[in-house]
């Protein structure tokens, strides 16, 4: 993108929206130097497009004088149709799994090579969470991203797993091979888990929301994953199992 939009037959919208689409999940907070070599933009051309894109509350100036994503876009993200239909349905049913299990509750969808997350709520544990609503984790790395992963086209996985992939914690699992054997047994087993391998001190249990086309000729899609984090899957594991998949199949029959 980086050179086309440097070039003088750019328009103002092509320059804007790559300034916008520095901003990933690894790269959070970003001045305007970073900004610049991350676009290949003129520095003056970045500042005079950060400094109107904050007045218009697209992104949020720190004190530090670097910027971050602002809610308003957020907000304007939130209403892709998919992605609304699915949160508010999905909400009663997460409510419900919270109330239940006091845990932290998931819903995701893939992006492209990563898990975005739609909704969270916190559980009452002191259990490290990185997640937010919007953000981006490495699918291999979370249940709920293992989950997407596994039911995602062939095509895909494999490109996934021959890439150099991220390792968050010591106990991280990258190597192909293992990962590959997972993902087959999240496919036959219904779910997935984790245990410290997106931060230390959290497991993760998930399992899919599946989508039943109509019809008698009408197949089924995974649409999304509803997870669960806690310090330990080693004593609730069933109970904990049971209530994502009654829930995760209440979603299901409530999506039109």
């Amino acid at each position: 993108m980086a050179g086309n939009v440097s070039t003088p037959g750019a328009t103002v919208v092509s320059r804007a929206l790559a300034v916008l689409y520095a901003f990933d999940n690894g790269h959070r907070r970003l001045g305007v130097a970073e900004v610049a070599r991350r676009t290949g933009l003129p520095a003056p051309t970045v500042h005079r497009l950060l400094r109107e894109l904050a007045a218009g509350e697209a992104l949020t100036r720190g004190d530090d004088g670097r910027y971050v994503i602002g809610r308003r876009l957020w907000d304007v993200g939130r209403l892709a149709p998919e992605q609304t239909e699915l949160q508010q349905v999905a909400s009663p049913f997460l409510s419900d799994i919270h109330a239940a299990t006091r845990a932290t509750v998931h819903l995701a969808v893939r992006d492209g090579m990563e898990v975005l997350y739609l909704d969270r709520l916190s559980g009452r544990a002191s259990v490290p969470v990185v997640s937010r609503p919007g953000s981006r984790l490495p699918l291999h790395a979370t249940g709920v991203g293992k989950v997407l992963l596994a039911h995602a086209p062939e095509q895909l996985r494999d490109a996934y797993l021959a890439a150099d992939l991220r390792t968050p914690t010591v106990h991280t699992i990258t190597q192909p091979g293992r990962l590959r054997r997972q993902l087959a047994a999240v496919r036959r087993e219904g779910h997935a888990t984790t245990e410290d391998e997106m931060t230390l001190g959290a497991c993760s249990i998930a399992v899919p929301i599946v989508r039943t086309a109509p019809g008698a000729a009408g197949g089924s899609e995974v649409v999304a994953a509803l997870g669960i984090v806690v310090p330990t899957l080693k004593r609730e594991r069933t109970r904990l199992l049971t209530a994502l998949h009654v829930a995760a199949q209440g979603i299901a029959r409530s999506l039109p």
